[in-house]
């Protein structure tokens, strides 16, 4: 009788061999998921690994092609050009996607003309100079779109830090030694943030510290403002400004005054 009871106790019930089945079958589940998605992260990632290596190698024969004369087969820089080396992916797109580089002829500066290159390919050099050392990257849309920034207070930013050479109204002047700063009204927001942070030719740095990326966002709001708002008061003499303005009326304005005069008085002759 004792012996028989013990057995009763000692037997497992059914329920429990069912819980160590679904146990298992559970652990063994998550452990197949958390490979699979592990696996999955590692394809993506060598995918996209892949794909950036394949844009860099594109970028380098571009490279070899089209820039090494100038500036180096592995961009060290020559007597004809700099050396490429850390001035980032935001060089790259801004030089080349403005149709500066290459080059047509040397001169005091690099002229803006049509992009020789489509974007596909500019990404790709862009890329492959990236690679060689740390520098600017490509500015995100939300910073170049001119869309989200305060108009006012680029203005402000713009009369302080760029318009001694741009022009107020971004319209550019002469510089020294054949030099000049640019036309704004026609340029993108995007080349406009790359010429910010590389400092193209005779233009000076901003980075981060001496202008936050709100407030470079601000300055490319400001001049979408004034590219898409005409002036409202006739003929803007090029956005000269208004010493320009007033010595237009002084020697055209004072000169059809003479000349009217000249003519009365020879009519009463």
């Amino acid at each position: 009788m004792f012996n028989r009871t013990k057995s009763k106790k000692g037997r497992r019930s059914p329920m429990a061999t069912v819980s160590l089945i679904v146990v298992g079958l559970m652990t063994t589940g998550g452990a197949y998921a958390l490979f699979s998605s592990s696996a999955n992260a590692d394809d993506s990632t060598s995918t996209v690994a892949a794909s950036s290596q394949s844009k860099v190698n594109e970028g380098q024969k571009l490279f070899a092609s089209n820039c090494a004369t100038c500036h180096g087969l592995s961009a060290q820089g020559t007597s004809e050009g700099p050396s490429l080396i850390g001035v980032g992916a935001a060089s790259v797109d801004f030089q080349v996607g403005t149709g500066r580089m290459p080059m047509a002829a040397q001169g005091p500066q690099a002229e803006e003309k049509p992009a020789q290159f489509t974007d596909a390919q500019i990404d790709a050099l862009a890329e492959y100079v990236a690679s060689l050392g740390p520098g600017p990257s490509v500015p995100s849309k939300s910073l170049t779109s001119g869309e989200d920034g305060d108009a006012a207070e680029g203005a402000e930013l713009f009369r302080i830090n760029c318009a001694m050479c741009h022009n107020v109204a971004g319209a550019g002047g002469a510089l020294t030694e054949g030099k000049y700063a640019p036309n704004l009204q026609t340029v993108s927001g995007k080349h406009i943030y790359e010429a910010m942070i590389t400092g193209p030719q005779n233009m000076p740095v901003f980075n981060d510290l001496n202008l936050t990326p709100e407030q470079k966002a601000d300055i490319i709001t400001y001049l979408k403002y004034v590219q898409d708002n005409k002036s409202p008061g006739g003929f803007a003499l090029g956005s000269l400004g208004p010493v320009a303005e007033g010595l237009f009326i002084w020697i055209f304005g004072l000169g059809a005054v003479v000349a009217m005069t000249v003519w009365l008085t020879a009519k009463s002759n």
